[in-house]
Formats: C-alpha cells, structure tokens, sequence
C-alpha cells in the first residue's frame, strides 16, 4: 500500500510530532508499505522540495512560519496551510496518489487539503488527533467564545469531517468527544507510539558541560506552553530549594519560554536551567543521563492528553513524576503500570512529595525504571500503531 503522511513538521524539526509521524513513517515501511510524507517547511527556498529515499520520499512544501512565530502570525500561516500546501505541491501529488491518507493534528487546518486529496486519490483517511484545539484554549483563558473561536471552531469540523477514522490517544479524551455528532461514530483510542531503539549511548557529557555534577536532575523536556502550566513547576524549584542537590532542568520551546527565563531570574531560582530545544539523538542522551522525567499540565484542561514526553522518558527508562489535570488518563497509566508517580495540579504538596520520594529511594527508582520499559513495549510501541491504523482502515472500507 501507498501511504500519505500529513504534518506540519517533520526532523530535522525538534517537535514532538515530527519525531513520532518519523517513527510511524519508518515503521509502515518496515512492514513492507511506501510512504510519501507531506510536511510544511519554513527553511528551504525553493516552494517544494522532495527527498526520495527508496520506499520512503519527503515533500517539504514552503511556508510561513509556524513554530515560534507570535500568535497573529503564525494563526495567518496555519490557516494557509492546505491552500499553500496545494500551490506548492498540487502538481506533485496529483501525479503521486496514494490508497491512504494519514493526518495528524495539531493543526486543526488540514481538513480541505485532505478532503482534495481523498477525493482525487480516492483514499481512505485516518486522523491522529493529539489536540483538542481550541476547546483546550478556551479552558486555559487564551481564547474567549467570539468570532476567532468559532472561526477556529469551523476549521476543526472541516478537519474531522475530512476523517474515515479518528484517532485519539486516550479513554478520556474517547469520553470527552463522542457525544460530537460530527466525530462520535468515528472515533478509537490510538495511544502515542515510539521505537523502543535508542542511538548508541555516549560516554556522559551533559552532566559536566551544564554543570550538574553530583547532581539530581529533575528533567522537563518539550513544549514550554500555557497548556503545560509552567508556574506549576517553578512552584516545585521553590519547593525543592533545601534540597541542594536537586536540580530542575527544562530543555524546549514554546510561547512561554521568555515567561519563564524572566521568572527565573526575577525569583533566583538557582536550582532550576533553562535550555533551548535540542534535536532528537541530543534529546535521547540527555535523558539517559538524568534522573525522572517531569510531566505538568495545567489544572484547567478538561481534555486528557498524555504527553509525548512521556514516550522519551519510558524509551530511556526514566521514572516519572507528573501533576495533570483532573481526569486525565495518565493517572491511571502511572498507577497501574508502577512506572511513575501523579498527583493533580495544583496539589503543589503532592507533586512536591513525590520527587523528593524518588530523590530518596534509590530501591523505588529501579522498580521504576523496569515498569517503564514495560510499559513501553506493552501499549506504547510503535509497531503496535501502525499495525492498529492499518487494520482501523482496512476494516472500515
């Protein structure tokens, strides 16, 4: 079979997204599958770009800037993506069909460019939906109900109206959206994948080039974001200030970077470094070397999201701690697989507690770290997606 795979980025991005749709990619193949991805670049020149490698080809389509760009701008580009995909590579992908489109979001702004490609390839589709945008928006307070928030409320129903099936990561988020007239009969849990193989582990280095010898490193890796509420882990750094050995290390990009650099300077919070994002060999070392893996979203959110984060910390064995919002799915996946620890944001004494428990129990660590691996080959695995959406397409023809 010949598979589409649409995002809005893919590596050399850093983002999340563009590592797992990497994975799926390169898994779909393995199982004997062609794929053509389909991905929005803001770097090359050119309007369209394609890299042919064997069963595997990249079309990077130019566009304006999505990632990083302030609010205004980047909304402008992300409404334009199926219009300048399709002025980019429209003569490409009319000569190139595939049997199945697979789209993953965010974005919410690829409804019309997969509702003309399914009808010009006569293709089946399957959504990936890791966002619930912008309802997630609304209950943080970063949109009001007005004329943007329907706006962007049309693009979301064009989005799932384009789909055959719709994908979401967990039982919650399966509760929250079936009660939808225009998604409900549609819709499966398709929990977040990641291969299990790691790049070939590098004699330690981060430690001493940041400094942190000695150290025990609370990591946070990802997006810097108002859905993650990051006040809810500086009120950690607070809390963790006697410990003196205990250090929080962010490393991502988001629209909260700068917040949270001037935060942490204007409260000298010493024991917590701020980085930027790395790419994803860099990621993968970074977490072999550091000690439990930090998940924080905010107490608002009514959707469940299980992070992607969450796929590195189990890929490299690390034990989590977490503080989400009511409801969330991760809770029960942290309890009942024994590879972390969760508490509900803002129970700043309960999410405070459980990293100095690990801080002090070397024993609890190594339990975790065996459940994480655990965890991952039983429901986190890439193979175990790409066999799913094969069969969810195959099945509903």
């Amino acid at each position: 079979m010949r598979i589409a795979l649409l995002v809005d980025c893919y590596p050399p991005s850093k983002k999340s997204a563009a590592k797992l749709v990497q994975d799926l990619a390169q898994e779909f193949v393995t199982l004997g599958h062609s794929v053509l991805v389909i991905t929005a670049d803001d770097s090359i020149a050119e309007p369209c770009h394609i890299e042919n490698n064997g069963p595997l080809s990249v079309c990077r389509v130019r566009t304006g800037q999505i990632k990083g760009a302030n609010k205004i701008q980047r909304a402008i580009n992300e409404i334009s993506l199926s219009r300048t995909i399709w002025r980019g590579a429209g003569a490409f992908l009319k000569s190139h069909p595939c049997e199945m489109i697979v789209y993953y979001s965010p974005t919410i702004f690829f409804g019309a460019l997969v509702a003309r490609l399914k009808k010009l390839w006569n293709a089946r589709t399957y959504l990936v939906l890791r966002d619930i945008f912008p309802d997630w928006a609304l209950e943080v307070g970063q949109l009001r109900k007005g004329p943007i928030y329907y706006l962007f409320k049309s693009y979301e129903r064009r989005n799932y109206q384009a789909a055959d099936r719709i994908a979401v990561q967990s039982p919650a988020n399966l509760d929250y959206l079936q009660n939808r007239a225009d998604v409900g009969a549609k819709l499966e849990v398709l929990f977040n994948w990641t291969a299990s193989e790691l790049p070939p582990k590098r004699p330690s280095t981060f430690r001493s080039a940041l400094g942190l010898e000695g150290k025990f490193v609370f990591f946070y890796g990802g997006n810097i974001g108002v859905a993650q509420d990051m006040d809810n882990i500086l009120r950690l750094a607070e809390g963790l200030r006697p410990r003196r050995e205990a250090v929080v290390l962010l490393v991502g990009e988001g629209s909260e970077y700068n917040r949270v650099e001037a935060a942490l300077r204007a409260r000298a919070l010493g024991n917590v470094k701020l980085l930027p994002s790395v790419g994803q060999d860099e990621y993968l070392q970074m977490l072999q070397e550091f000690d439990v893996g930090l998940i924080t979203l905010h107490p608002s959110l009514k959707s469940a999201n299980i992070p992607g984060k969450l796929l590195g910390y189990l890929q490299c064995a690390m034990p989590t701690v977490a503080s989400v919002n009511s409801g969330n799915d991760l809770v029960q996946v942290l309890q009942e697989s024994g590879a972390g620890l969760v508490s509900l944001n803002p129970d700043d004494l309960g999410f405070l507690k459980n990293c100095l428990m690990l801080l002090d129990d070397a024993a609890m660590r190594e339990k975790m770290r065996v459940a994480s691996q655990r965890l991952l080959l039983e429901r986190f695995h890439v193979r175990s997606a790409a066999e799913q959406i094969l069969r969810s397409v195959t099945d509903h023809i």
